[in-house]
């Protein structure tokens, strides 16, 4: 009888645990749901928010009376979508693994190339388009398919990241080895950048992403603790809390400014593909070793994911390729002994013919 009914508590022992980690799959699966929709429609409500600002512009500067932007409905419009989405995606760390959402970036820029492509299939013909847009078109494409890759076979962690676990990840030693490891390459980086005027693009992106990885584990903390403090369990009297959110300020004011600096001497099409890829990768590393985000992951699930990224870096290369900058144009007018006058640019370009006075417009026709 003894035997028998330690065999029986066993079994509901067995099977209470059994539910308890199905019970915790199913909600590890929900949450990490809720936060990849969010950052699918956040990022995506950013990239509309911001065409519908650029028409505002686009529209004042074709107006015969050009009054500022923020008196227009149009681009007040397409702030308040921008609050909208970036909450969204600030929110959605809080539900999902940083590895998981930190690759989301790129419905952004999917959704501005696609935007983008419909515009100009409306403007040119359709074999012109495929010659011009046939690899942007592939590199949507290839990255919609990378986003499905990683979103499926991303890591599946279930934390409730509380002020206290937040403490254990932030005093285990590899976390320490790593941060030691990140100011010290930033360091070495920033004294290059300085003393010796080192303005190179992968020098300023590659502090514009140190400072993204270190973005991407305030985040979300900072997010994570404010969810649990709507939700009931009062967070923000933790000194944690200001530790994260000071840091979180720190390191997007200053990501800001160098991606600020390198949008002056660069290309933002050439900028936008190679932040994208460091800034994500750190981010990757940075869940897995601060988060502990593939811990009970297999190697199957892990190598399908890192294909996943790795095809999503192509995508997202292969849709700024074909961006170039507009050749800006700074004329200058000079006149034969005829008095017919010739406009200049630099001396690049020649424009002859006669032309109205206080204008820049060609009436004989202009080659280009």
């Amino acid at each position: 009888y003894n035997n028998s009914h330690r065999l029986r508590i066993k079994r509901q022992r067995l099977k209470t645990i059994t539910m308890d980690s199905s019970q915790t799959d199913i909600d590890s699966y929900t949450e990490n749901l809720i936060g990849t929709l969010l950052a699918i429609f956040g990022n995506a409500l950013v990239s509309i928010s911001l065409c519908i600002q650029k028409y505002s512009h686009m529209r004042l500067a074709g107006a015969k009376d050009p009054r500022p932007f923020y008196c227009t409905k149009t681009w007040w419009c397409g702030f308040v979508l921008t609050v909208l989405g970036e909450g969204a995606n600030f929110v959605s760390y809080a539900f999902a693994p940083l590895s998981l959402i930190a690759p989301l970036n790129a419905v952004s820029i999917v959704a501005s190339s696609i935007l983008g492509l419909i515009f100009l299939l409306e403007k040119s013909r359709p074999k012109s388009f495929a010659k011009n847009y046939g690899l942007s078109f592939f590199g949507c494409v290839l990255t919609i398919g990378a986003i499905y890759l990683f979103v499926t076979f991303g890591p599946n962690s279930h934390e409730q990241l509380k002020a206290e676990n937040i403490v254990k990840h932030v005093v285990a030693w590899p976390v320490l080895l790593y941060l030691l490891v990140e100011i010290v390459a930033f360091c070495l980086l920033f004294y290059f950048y300085k003393t010796h005027h080192a303005n190179y693009l992968i020098i300023s992106l590659l502090l514009v992403s140190l400072l993204g990885s270190v973005t991407g584990i305030t985040v979300k903390a900072v997010s994570s603790m404010l969810v649990l403090t709507v939700k009931g369990t009062m967070q923000l009297n933790y000194p944690i809390f200001s530790v994260m959110f000071v840091c979180m300020v720190a390191s997007v004011a200053f990501q800001a400014r160098f991606l600020s600096q390198a949008c002056k001497l660069y290309e933002p099409s050439l900028i936008a593909s190679v932040n994208y890829i460091l800034t994500t990768s750190l981010a990757i590393v940075a869940g897995a070793v601060f988060y502990l985000e593939f811990k009970n992951e297999d190697v199957l699930h892990i190598c399908l994911f890192l294909l996943g990224s790795a095809f999503c870096f192509l995508g997202v290369f292969l849709i700024t390729k074909n961006r170039k900058n507009p050749q800006t144009f700074e004329p200058f007018v000079t006149m034969d002994m005829k008095g017919v006058p010739t406009i200049h640019d630099k001396g690049l370009v020649d424009f002859n013919g006669s032309f109205t006075y206080g204008t820049l417009v060609n009436e004989d026709g202009v080659a280009q």
